[in-house]
């Protein structure tokens, strides 16, 4: 085991303050912070002949100027923002405290944070050569891609592909991944990304559960499995009763024993495994038919790479494969963000966790991409899901797919080869010549050796990283193991020769992969893997691909909850700076002090910011925050030996993942009804909190709600809860409305999660990265989740954490650098505008529009008058006369903007939040374009021809040009191109017309050679 070995106190517990400590007594006992529009203007602009820097970053990242909000104001009826924000949030719900950030009050200018970061960023030892493997390899991300797709704002600022006709070019991009995990796993059905490898071993195990009914409860593992895995599904199996039994699985008469249990619903093999080392298909084989005389699965955790050359698990019989993409040319960015894979047979293609891409027709009968099957799985059947994943690894999946693109399949191959050619003669001089002992025979590129003459693998890791500055894995006292990978050398080879004490005599060539191992099937034969091996051919193919979706470099993108915000360039590019982008996660900590450096701060931030006490940044999604959430509030139960407490209150309104996250985690949901105006009900909060008081768990709320709503009984909530003996959870989805105004600790809570790609910064990526850290209260924080290969910088003694819920300590770590830069340019005193801005910005369009429109919950005739930071336009009135939100949401493309929230949180209705980050000038472009369908729809309502425009949209660039019917419309071709005289100047053009409803054929959207072939099949 890699340990730290830094001094750290190990029963050091709080990342950050105490609630009631001496310092906050002191504070002002008014509102939290100015937040007057004076003080706007002094954040927002330096005064004229002073001595400070013009680079200040709230004025880059809050889009409307201070006369703009004056003017927004006075719209609205107010003379003052703090006037305002008194009227929009409840008094009882202001905090009381100004936040004390580890930053400059004004925060950050632009240079000083690039400076700033660069001296942390030097503190981390990236220049070392990692080959400690375990699922994490070096890999050279090709630069036409890390230019033109993960540097590039086209690719990272868009959204979740929801809407496909505005979505084509990440669409094909998936359906690409798709199709190179497909032919490499040999099984036809994949989907577009899941999170990290570990997290994706508990989801195929959970598969593999429902599959059998959930009739039977053991889970066979071999030994060889990569020791993260085995902790994520320890985590994964306890709420649901499984055993994990783990066995050896070359030790056929002992493996058949463990399998033969009626129990058995499933195995997991690793190939290649931990060790390095291949198991046999005649052993393979023989699992698989264990198994499957069982009716139970064979899931088979295996790696990209290695699948160019060996054969698949689909030969031996896998059911599921899974495992990570990273080294198809992503950074190991200390642990992540890095696209997990997972590919099945058609028979189990309804079960497939995720997003799955599928070829569909447009309204013009032109083949098109759109997200077929699971689709948001958890917000239909809540919590029935088989799931709670929300979110994936888009814009990690992209790299992959174009890096197999830009190789095509010879390119990955010699790669691949080159890997297994080092390895093996690395393998031969240890075996050879060395005085150590090589313990597996097999291999691709790991090997595991026993160290000889008393040779502790400690000394034997410091010799390696103080004479050739390489660092490898300590299996146990006296066993190490290496992974070779893209990246290693021939220098690299002769330093490792002289290591183990063998000769610098090489042969002459590579060793060839042995031809029994050798797959015989073809591989990514499809045509885009076979024609964009230049540089130039793929810079036109990821150019044609991003222009054909709409993201923030287009125009605002207005999703509630899903808080569409500016991802600045300077937050953006440490991103990819060696100093973090090439750390391995499990690097000894004294090797990473720039990113403890960080991650210690910036936790220090978000429990200063949330108004708890302890965080943990490792759950690498929003949903895997509310499942870590809830599995630490059960394990501090079960310490009171109080483990019988297992329901959780859900209001109504909450996301969809929040009764799946529940259920994840063994919990029973009963829900809580609402009010008609959107708010809790505290009365039926309080029988049900009466009704279960004996075994209540939690609650789950969503504070704003989910209706964009600053309900004032939230306080009345927690005191009902914590008094029959349950913990408060608050979904810190809308902590966007919340920031340096109120927060979660403050008003009572035990625990939220934070979603860091919302209020945070970190960009949607096209559906993916996320991170959902949590933030815990004082008696929540031993519970936090460890790790078993690693210790982690900061927090609890390791004894008492869950165990892990993602794969890397820290999750997605070399991503936290944008919100670490965020919260730092925009200091305490910046910080509370942001939420304030967003809010303006969603009043002033509501106040625009609440005379075209109904708009729910927030009416004169109600006792709210105001929204949150989102509002939800109604137009259900109007489906009896032939116009449906879809229609506008559709509608909205041909006037260049994305939808909002499209029938969520109420079906038939559409959910706007335009964030602080958009301009005056672009939320009156949206409200004019809102205003201009409203008179489509009455023409619609009213029967005339001109109406039906918003059934036909979006019209793309060949509807306009080449369709005949345009007689037949009742409008003309450029009532539909051109209904505001703006789109002549700055038009986008959805590049396919609307698609039906209908989902792809999934038999065979994973195997197309091409889109046009596809539909060729289906017709």
């Amino acid at each position: 085991m890699l340990r730290s070995r830094v001094g750290l106190a190990r029963s050091r517990l709080f990342v950050a303050r105490s609630l009631h400590s001496s310092r906050f007594a002191s504070q002002q006992a008014a509102r939290l912070a100015n937040v007057s529009s004076q003080q706007y203007e002094k954040i927002y602009q330096p005064a004229k002949g002073s001595y400070e820097p013009l680079d200040n970053f709230q004025r880059r990242h809050l889009g409307p100027n201070p006369q703009n909000v004056q003017n927004m104001l006075k719209t609205m009826g107010y003379d003052d923002l703090d006037n305002f924000v008194s009227k929009l949030i409840p008094p009882q719900v202001l905090e009381k405290r100004a936040l004390q950030l580890d930053a400059p009050a004004k925060g950050f200018t632009e240079q000083q944070m690039l400076q700033h970061l660069q001296q942390i960023a030097d503190k981390n030892l990236h220049k070392v050569r990692n080959l400690i493997g375990k699922g994490y390899y070096g890999t050279t991300l090709p630069p036409v891609i890390q230019r033109n797709l993960l540097e590039c704002p086209e690719w990272y600022t868009s959204y979740t592909p929801y809407q496909p006709e505005i979505s084509q070019g990440r669409l094909e991009s998936l359906l690409n991944f798709q199709t190179a995990v497909a032919d490499l796993t040999g099984l036809p059905v994949a989907n577009a990304s899941l999170l990290d490898e570990g997290t994706a071993a508990g989801e195929s195990m959970l598969l593999a559960f429902g599959a059998a009914r959930r009739k039977k409860s053991t889970f066979v593992v071999d030994s060889r499995v990569h020791p993260q895995t085995k902790a994520v599904l320890t985590t994964r199996a306890e709420p649901f009763g499984i055993e994990l039994v783990e066995v050896d699985v070359n030790d056929v008469d002992a493996c058949k024993k463990a399998l033969g249990g009626k129990s058995v619903f499933g195995g997991l093999v690793q190939y290649p495994a931990t060790d390095g080392s291949l198991l046999s298909g005649q052993v393979m084989k023989s699992f698989a038919d264990v198994l499957h005389a069982n009716s139970s699965l064979l899931i088979v955790a295996s790696d990209l790479m290695a699948l160019t050359l060996l054969k698949p698990p689909s030969e031996f019989g896998a059911d599921v494969v899974f495992g990570s993409s990273q080294r198809f040319g992503v950074p190991l960015g200390f642990g992540g963000p890095h696209a997990a894979f997972l590919s099945v047979p058609e028979k189990l293609n309804r079960k497939i966790p995720g997003r799955i891409v599928g070829v569909s027709k447009d309204r013009l009968g032109k083949p098109a991409l759109r997200l077929a099957l699971q689709t948001r799985e958890q917000h239909i059947k809540r919590d029935k899901a088989t799931s709670n994943i929300c979110t994936a690894q888009a814009l990690l999946a992209n790299i992959a797919a174009n890096y197999c693109v830009y190789h095509g399949s010879e390119g990955l191959k010699d790669i691949a080869r080159r890997i297994y050619g080092f390895t093996t003669v690395l393998a031969q001089k240890i075996s050879k010549e060395s005085p150590h002992t090589l313990v597996n025979d097999t291999w691709f590129d790991t090997l595991t050796v026993k160290l000889a003459n008393g040779t502790t693998s400690q000394e034997f890791l410091k010799e390696a990283l103080d004479k050739y500055s390489i660092n490898l894995f300590a299996v146990n006292e006296d066993t190490i193991s290496l992974s070779l990978d893209e990246i290693v050398t021939k220098e690299d080879l002769l330093n490792l020769c002289q290591l183990f004490g063998s000769s610098a005599d090489l042969p002459e060539s590579l060793p060839e992969f042995p031809t029994e191992l050798l797959r015989t099937d073809a591989i990514l034969s499809n045509e885009v893997f076979n024609q964009h091996h230049s540089e130039t051919a793929m810079l036109r193919y990821l150019h044609r691909l991003q222009s054909r979706d709409l993201s923030l470099a287009n125009s605002m993108i207005p999703l509630g909850s899903c808080t569409m915000k500016l991802n600045s360039t300077v937050e953006m590019m440490p991103v990819t700076w060696p100093q973090f982008a090439n750390m391995h996660p499990f690097q000894p900590v004294e090797q990473a002090e720039g990113y403890r450096e960080l991650i210690k701060s910036l936790e220090s931030d978000l429990a200063d910011i949330t108004g708890f006490d302890a965080v943990s940044l490792q759950p690498n999604s929003g949903a895997q925050g509310e499942y870590t959430g809830l599995r630490v509030i059960k394990a501090y139960l079960e310490s009171k030996g109080e483990s019988h407490r297992k329901i959780c209150l859900i209001p109504v309104s909450a996301h969809g993942t929040n009764p799946a996250s529940a259920v994840m985690c063994g919990l029973k949901v009963v829900p809580v009804n609402c009010l008609p105006d959107g708010s809790l009900d505290l009365k039926d909060l309080q029988a049900k909190a009466e009704k279960h008081a004996d075994d209540l768990a939690a609650i789950m709320i969503t504070y704003p709600s989910t209706y964009g709503l600053f309900g004032p009984g939230i306080r009345t909530a927690i005191d009902i809860v914590h008094s029959h003996g349950g913990q408060v959870y608050l979904d810190g989805a809308n902590m966007n409305a919340q920031v340096g105004l109120t927060s979660p600790g403050d008003l009572g809570a035990d625990v939220c999660h934070l979603n860091l790609h919302k209020t945070f910064a970190i960009p949607h990526g096209g559906g993916g990265p996320g991170v959902g850290p949590i933030c815990v209260k004082a008696h929540l924080g031993p519970y936090l989740p460890g790790h078993d290969v690693v210790e982690m910088m900061t927090g609890a003694p390791k004894e008492n954490r869950i165990s892990s819920v993602s794969s890397a300590p820290y999750g997605s770590a070399s991503i936290l650098p944008i919100s670490y830069a965020y919260i730092k340019m925009m200091g305490s005193k910046g910080l509370p505008f942001s939420s304030v801005v967003a809010m303006i910005n969603a009043n002033y369009m509501m106040t625009r529009l609440k005379s075209h429109y109904d708009i729910m919950f927030v009416n004169e005739m109600s006792s709210t008058k105001h929204c949150g930071h989102e509002f939800i336009i109604d137009l259900r009135k109007y489906k009896a006369q032939g116009v449906e939100a879809i229609d506008v949401a559709k509608r909205l493309q041909d006037y260049g903007f994305h939808a909002p929230t499209l029938a969520f949180p109420v079906p038939g209705t559409l959910m706007v939040e335009p964030t602080e980050s958009e301009n005056l000038e672009e939320l009156d472009r949206f409200v004019d374009a809102m205003i201009a369908i409203k008179g489509e729809i009455d023409l619609q309502v009213a029967g005339d021809p001109k109406g039906s425009v918003l059934k036909n949209a979006p019209h793309s660039l060949e509807d306009i040009i080449s369709s005949s019917d345009w007689d037949a419309r009742g409008y003309t071709r450029e009532q539909a191109a051109y209904p505001l005289p703006y789109l002549r100047d700055n038009k986008f053009w959805p590049p396919v017309a609307r698609l039906d409803d209908t989902y792809g054929d999934l038999n065979l959207m994973c195997t197309c050679p091409s889109v046009e072939e596809t539909v060729a099949k289906q017709d």
